[in-house]
């Protein structure tokens, strides 16, 4: 299998500049990099989904911010946004967790777009606290169900039209957590894990339709999901049983703060947009030549290290075989 070109960036070879580790590309030459593209993206209502909904389409994209529970005042937000700047952003409800939203708000999307879209950002997640024995099955499935499964749904929906197209980009947000691992975490890296194992499989299955896959592991921000999960993770407090988390009493604490969490980002914190400027200088970029993983954070990186050992051991253990061109096309 010959004819892809793809590249890995990694921050010891000195190839990673700045917090998202990306040598300027269509930036330096365009106002409106992502003109033609069609990007959706889930779980718009905060975070690095709402600011890349707006970054995205100002950048000249055609963008479906999805979002549940809508009609809420986020969606009106982006939508009067949309008609004051004169944005090509649509507001459509879609729920991770529903296979059927997924379909009907993908539907959606490619008839207003009148056709397969160019690009899907898997933007939803969730984030619940605490030691693993005390994550209820209650917890272990949403998480599972956002953060995994929420995720195949998006990507079951979006690719057949790329593959048919022989053309499109799927951007998993994972973590620095789903390559390394923090105590009393609770599952969120163990979902994390899963996104980066299935992204990578993606990108070798992918790679011979012409569609690229491509990983953004991110580093602590502040966003709306420190909210929600302090929300999330003092129900589970709320509910976990005696037996479960006696064994724990410090980390158990620590999922009841007596305060609310203050909205107010902590002292010299880095700039969340720098999530959605590393996927839109990504999806700028020109089919496979996308990185397959990219670290995003001003601060310390402890994934780099696994990256670069996890791609020697995939091309040494399968490089040579079968499947190996799929590999190296995703590697190299």
């Amino acid at each position: 299998m010959t004819g892809f070109d793809r590249r890995t960036v990694m921050a010891s070879t000195g190839a990673l500049l700045g917090a998202s580790g990306l040598a300027p590309f269509a930036f330096a030459q365009s106002a409106r990099p992502l003109a033609g593209k069609s990007v959706l993206v889930t779980g718009t209502s905060s975070g690095f989904g709402r600011l890349g909904a707006e970054h995205y389409a100002r950048l000249g994209a055609r963008v479906f911010a999805t979002m549940r529970g809508v009609p809420r005042p986020q969606a009106d937000e982006l939508r009067d946004l949309a008609k004051r700047d004169g944005l090509d952003l649509h507001v459509i409800a879609l729920d991770v967790q529903s296979e059927k939203q997924v379909n009907a708000a993908i539907t959606e999307a490619q008839r207003i777009n009148g056709g397969p879209l160019d690009v899907l950002v898997n933007n939803a997640g969730i984030n619940i606290h605490g030691p693993v024995e005390v994550q209820d099955m209650e917890a272990t499935h949403l998480s599972f169900d956002t953060n995994v499964y929420g995720l195949m749904r998006t990507a079951r929906g979006v690719l057949p039209g790329m593959r048919g197209r022989k053309s499109g980009l799927i951007v998993n947000v994972s973590s620095q957590v789903g390559r390394v691992v923090s105590p009393n975490g609770g599952i969120y890296s163990a979902t994390k894990f899963a996104v980066e194992s299935m992204s990578e499989q993606l990108a070798y299955e992918l790679a011979p339709h012409g569609v690229d896959v491509a990983i953004i592991q991110p580093g602590g921000f502040p966003t709306g999901i420190g909210a929600n999960r302090a929300r999330l993770t003092a129900a589970l407090a709320d509910r976990v049983t005696d037996i479960n988390k006696q064994g724990y009493p410090q980390a158990v604490a620590a999922m009841k703060p007596a305060s609310a969490p203050s909205s107010t980002p902590w002292a010299n914190a880095p700039d969340p947009m720098d999530v959605p400027r590393a996927i839109a200088e990504i999806i700028a970029m020109p089919a496979g030549k996308r990185p397959l993983r990219t670290a995003v954070h001003p601060g310390n990186k402890p994934q780099l290290e696994i990256n670069r050992v996890s791609r020697e051991a995939q091309l040494a253990w399968l490089g040579n075989g079968p499947n190996g061109a799929w590999m190296k096309a995703v590697h190299d």
